[in-house]
């Protein structure tokens, strides 16, 4: 129960950042008008490669990091804060209409024939990926690593799933000269996932306040 726990909380922390506008989906959405439905599953393998090469770094270079736990704790609170922040973005962006599929349409990959490289380069070159994986990525992992390399395992699944999920549903949603929903019900998932998220960060704040008090 509690790998699935993990699984589970990944798979939705996940869809948060999945979902948001960003030079990924532009990738995604420009290459499905191209290359048709597998340009979701081609961008993610690139930027799964990445993801996973990050995780073994974090799980084997910084394990004893990990275990003190005053540096835990305020992992937790800087991972929590910064998915509050994130949190109230998507709230703030769903409620001002301000995010759209459609503006995704024509994004950055313009002459990119590798997907999967693309995904990768995107994502390297993200300063809001690289931060994720400093604050609430680090503490997610560390909080998986409790149950031990198998708890990271599934953590790792849950994560990339919930990319691999989205974006191949909208590469194959596009590569069909439409839209999988309507930027209203995109806003409205956007906005109910930022409410997740702000519970989530509480979750994580908590977390490092008593790591601190250990």
């Amino acid at each position: 129960m509690v790998l699935w726990g993990i699984f589970i909380s990944a798979f939705l922390i996940g869809f948060s950042g999945a979902m948001m506008p960003g030079p990924m989906l532009g990738v995604t959405i420009d290459g499905s008008l191209k290359k048709g439905w597998t340009a979701g599953p081609l961008t993610v393998l690139g930027h799964g490669i990445l993801e996973l090469i990050l995780i073994i770094i974090m799980i084997f270079g910084l394990k004893d990091f990990f275990s003190k736990a005053t540096v835990a704790g305020f992992i937790g609170l800087f991972g929590g804060a910064f998915l509050a922040w994130m949190g109230y973005g998507m709230i703030k962006s769903g409620i001002n209409k301000s995010v759209s599929l459609e503006s995704q349409r024509a994004g950055n990959s313009a002459g990119v024939r590798n997907l999967a490289l693309a995904g990768a380069l995107v994502s390297a070159t993200n300063p809001y990926f690289i931060l994720w994986w400093a604050s609430t990525g680090m503490e997610s992992i560390r909080q998986s690593y409790t149950s031990g390399l198998i708890g990271v395992l599934f953590f790792f699944m849950g994560h990339i799933f919930s990319d691999f999920v989205w974006y191949t549903a909208i590469s194959t949603a596009f590569s069909r000269g439409k839209k999988l929903i309507s930027d209203t019900v995109y806003r409205w998932i956007i906005l109910l996932l930022g409410i997740f998220i702000i519970a989530f960060s509480i979750y994580f704040i908590g977390s490092g306040w008593k790591m601190l008090q250990m």
